[in-house]
């Protein structure tokens, strides 16, 4: 799975075989994440962080543009509802 991308990253980085595999796997786990998933994750370490929510969700909501597939643009009221229900 993902050879090529293996490859490429075990003939451009110092990384081993299976240290590149890992790689990929850890960000294609990253990037499995669901839209409700990273903002119910991103909430608690931003309020881990003593951050308040006016402030969290401001953050969570820039920060959802730059995902590597962009979510539907989600409103502050959308944001609370993912994580409050």
């Amino acid at each position: 799975m993902h050879d090529e991308l293996v490859d490429h990253l075990t003939r451009s980085t110092p990384l081993s075989r299976g240290e590149a595999l890992r790689v990929v796997q850890d960000v294609l786990a990253y990037f499995d994440e669901t839209t409700e998933e990273y903002v119910r994750r991103r909430h608690r370490e931003l309020q881990a962080q003593g951050l308040v929510n006016a402030t969290i969700f401001e953050r969570i909501e820039a920060d959802l543009t730059y995902r590597a597939v962009a979510p539907p643009e989600l409103s502050l009221r959308q944001l609370r509802r993912i994580v409050y229900g």
